[in-house]
């Protein structure tokens, strides 16, 4: 009976694993993190659909520059009657016209309103880049935490081979009368808990898997990700905030504001009209030739009121523009604590927790077999090893969760 729940432990855990994992034999390998960047910028739709807003703001900037359109006009006049060209062989009044028309803007207006569309423009393209800097940080955080369950998966493995070195000890005591069958039960026991501990993470496992190959817009029936063991990122000096695309839109939506103050005091000059008409009717008579000049003159109260607005706004996105500048420092001051911490606090598992629990265990052991030690206290030496063996990697993962953070605040690659 013994054998055979052993062997269904093993049974169960072995296809947990095989499930947790992802793997197949046509998918061994690990990918790396930057493949599947690549890959989400290639196929993720929100990414490609912020790039082809972009591309098509491009086109605003030329629009707003160009002339107002230009109007082809026909006239026709008739003499004695409203019958198509009645008079027109006997009155030299009676014509047909041939005229075109165009508004001119005051000099300096229409660079000015590329200037602001382009700056509009320069804001979409980084609207797209926000949206695929978000993107890639879900999906590196996603990562992460997915290699942390799968090399939590692999300690919980090792420690239930261990688990089964110190069941054989229980049954040697048990045979020769020095244990009992409650060690068995609860050696037993802590096998269970180890299933039930994979179980769950197979569950979280499957959540990120689903979200992966969403942002990758991959089919969720495709196979699963297997991904790089988890190494701390060096991080040598503080990294530049200027390559934040959230401070550089604000930058861009600064410097829009200011063409707009620019161009709304310039509206306040008039614009101006030409226009040109030829006249022909029969010809005895002889042709009319017409030019005409126009000025439009701005309402003042108008354009008066433009340029509060436009200085208001220039005011309100410099007040946005210092607020996101202090807010960013602050983020990024807050994961480089988390970081640094997490660097001392992974030095004292390396170098302390983990070393010193192995060897409590080694030792707890051998006393055990020995009969100088009872068994709760090989099952807590045991214990201790597994968790902070977990613990060490749970902090890994948060300080490589607070790099891929750091990254995306600040828009630079460290790793």
């Amino acid at each position: 009976m013994r054998a055979f729940s052993i062997w269904a432990s093993a049974v169960l855990l072995a296809n947990i694993s095989l499930v947790l994992h992802g793997q197949t034999p046509s998918q061994s390998r690990p990918t790396p993190l930057r493949e599947l960047i690549q890959e989400l910028e290639r196929q993720n739709p929100s990414v490609i659909g912020g790039q082809k807003a972009y591309e098509a703001s491009r086109f605003e900037s030329r629009q707003a520059a160009a002339l107002p359109d230009t109007n082809v006009m026909v006239q026709h006049l008739s003499v004695g009657s409203p019958r198509p060209f009645a008079g027109y062989t006997n009155s030299e009044f009676a014509y047909i016209g041939l005229g075109a028309s165009q508004d001119l803007p005051f000099p300096g207006k229409r660079k000015l309103r590329g200037e602001v569309a382009g700056r509009g423009s320069e804001t979409t393209r980084l609207s797209a880049e926000v949206i695929r800097q978000d993107a890639i940080q879900r999906l590196t955080i996603d990562y992460i935490q997915l290699s942390y369950l799968q090399r939590t998966l692999a300690l919980l493995e090792e420690n239930n081979r261990s688990l089964g070195d110190i069941e054989k000890i229980v049954e040697s005591r048990y045979r020769v009368g020095q244990g009992n069958q409650q060690e068995i039960l609860k050696a037993q026991l802590q096998h269970t808990r180890i299933l039930n501990e994979i179980t769950m993470h197979h569950r979280e496992v499957g959540e990120l898997q689903a979200e992966m190959k969403a942002l990758l817009n991959r089919p969720q029936q495709s196979d699963d990700i297997l991904t790089e063991p988890l190494s701390p990122t060096a991080i040598s000096s503080l990294p530049p905030t200027t390559q934040s695309a959230e401070l550089q839109s604000q930058s861009a939506r600064l410097a829009q504001t200011e063409a707009a103050a620019r161009l709304a005091n310039l509206e306040t000059r008039p614009d101006f009209n030409v226009q040109y008409m030829w006249q022909h009717t029969d010809d005895k008579f002889r042709d009319y030739y017409m030019a005409t000049f126009g000025i439009r003159l701005p309402n003042r109260s108008r354009a008066k009121a433009a340029i509060a607005e436009a200085n208001l706004k220039q005011q309100q996105a410099d007040a946005e523009y210092r607020a996101a500048q202090r807010e960013l420092e602050s983020a990024v001051q807050k994961q480089l604590v988390r970081i640094h911490t997490s660097d001392e606090q992974l030095k004292i598992y390396r170098e302390g927790l983990v070393p010193q629990s192995t060897a409590s265990l080694r030792a707890a052991t051998a006393s055990y077999e020995s009969g100088k030690q009872d068994f709760e206290t090989l099952m807590s030496a045991f214990n201790d090893v597994l968790q902070l063996q977990i613990e060490s990697q749970r902090e890994l993962a948060a300080r490589e969760s607070a790099v891929a953070t750091l990254e995306r605040l600040t828009g630079v690659t460290l790793r």
